[in-house]
């Protein structure tokens, strides 16, 4: 099972955010079972389940664990194909955001276009790579970080901007022999509060559309790393 598999279709994604099909997934997600043992955990007759069942699987989403025998009765037991999914915004191409169609820097709503790019770019480069049996090279940070101030908060991110822009100028090469472009993306945003906990000194919280600043550059938050492969 895959830790996270990114949704490119838009029918597959749409059998997703079926409550029902949804909520099959997440016992799936758990261990593998028969339509008789989840029609006891979602309340639905066996053949509803099976109906739900038949279409995940169809769209990849769910797949053969196993069979057992039950007196008579030969049982599939299912499994998800991934613990947890994510859709890209391929599945509603002709909609999705389109970060070169406006840049600036301060708008939360650009900063979300670009993070939907990445899930788009990222999702398409691990079915690539998985379809080709071979690794795919990523690295990623990721942290938080309290500014006692807006204006450390603004000086954080200006020295930041030329530290990275200087990197870029020492280690880009525009005509290097067998090299490859890689995309770098920096975020900075509020820290999303749990649900009831007091406003911080910062006075942005969940729901908040305050300015956030982005650019492409990496995060370079309190980093943890990560570097994924197929």
């Amino acid at each position: 099972m895959l830790e996270v598999t990114v949704i490119e279709d838009a029918s597959a994604a749409a059998a997703t955010l079926d409550p029902v099909r949804a909520r099959l997934l997440a016992e799936l997600a758990v261990g593998p079972a028969s339509a008789t043992m989840l029609a006891g955990r979602v309340g639905l007759p066996r053949q509803k389940v099976n109906y739900h069942l038949k279409t995940l699987e169809r769209h990849g989403l769910v797949e053969l664990a196993g069979e057992r025998r039950k007196g008579n009765v030969t049982e599939r037991l299912m499994r998800a194909s991934a613990a947890s999914y994510v859709i890209s915004p391929l599945a509603l191409a002709q909609v999705q955001p389109d970060p070169d169609r406006f840049r600036d820097h301060l708008s939360a709503r650009w900063m979300l276009a670009v993070a939907a790019r990445l899930v788009r770019d990222v999702g398409s480069l691990i079915t690539g790579a998985a379809r080709a049996r071979k690794r795919l090279a990523t690295y990623a940070l990721d942290g938080e970080i309290r500014f006692a101030s807006a204006a450390d908060r603004a000086a954080f991110v200006e020295e930041l901007t030329r530290g990275v822009g200087a990197l870029i100028a020492r280690y880009h090469d525009e005509h290097g022999e067998g090299g490859r472009a890689h995309r770098i993306v920096f975020a900075l945003h509020p820290t999303v509060r749990p649900e009831g906990a007091s406003p911080g000194s910062d006075g942005a919280g969940a729901g908040s559309d305050a300015p956030a600043s982005g650019g492409e550059a990496p995060a370079l938050d309190r980093p943890s790393t990560t570097s994924d492969g197929v």
